[in-house]
């Protein structure tokens, strides 16, 4: 083979393994977290979502404090789906018999998942559309192991 030929080979599989590597979604199953600022000036809140992938379905569960130091409330998240690195999800909260379905959705990459969040306007007004990080949870290392004695 010629080398100009073999250059032309060599450059064509490396242009068609980074295109293929492009359409590899990655997978968002995991631990994710952002924070919050608090109404009325007080300490950001942590806000907590554990997401697992079935093929194009999300599944999970959002934790988030609870208002005035209450318990910190866990609730499922619903419509989830996935489709290549963009993933959407609804979260329905229940207020003293009173819905409210915020809406999110996003791209994830390798350790952030970026996107809009939308939630109900207030006293039935038009919704309001904020943008929104999750950052992946490191995952736990295990603890070493002690040392062994004589």
């Amino acid at each position: 083979m010629q080398l100009t030929t073999l250059i032309k080979v060599s450059l064509c599989s490396i242009l068609a393994l980074g295109f293929v590597s492009s359409l590899q979604a990655v997978d968002a199953t995991g631990t994710w977290f952002w924070t919050q600022a608090a109404r009325g000036g007080g300490a950001d809140t942590k806000i907590t979502i554990k997401l697992k992938v079935d093929g194009e379905k999300l599944t999970g569960t959002i934790t988030q404090p609870g208002r005035g130091g209450a318990a910190a409330t866990d609730t499922a998240i619903t419509d989830g789906k996935v489709k290549g690195d963009e993933i959407s999800f609804s979260v329905v909260r229940d207020f003293g018999g009173n819905t409210m379905t915020t809406k999110y959705n996003g791209k994830v990459t390798a350790d952030a998942i970026k996107g809009k969040v939308e939630r109900p306007g207030r006293g039935g007004g038009d919704p309001t559309t904020t943008d929104w990080e999750a950052k992946r949870e490191a995952a736990a290392t295990p603890a070493a192991a002690p040392a062994a004695t004589k």
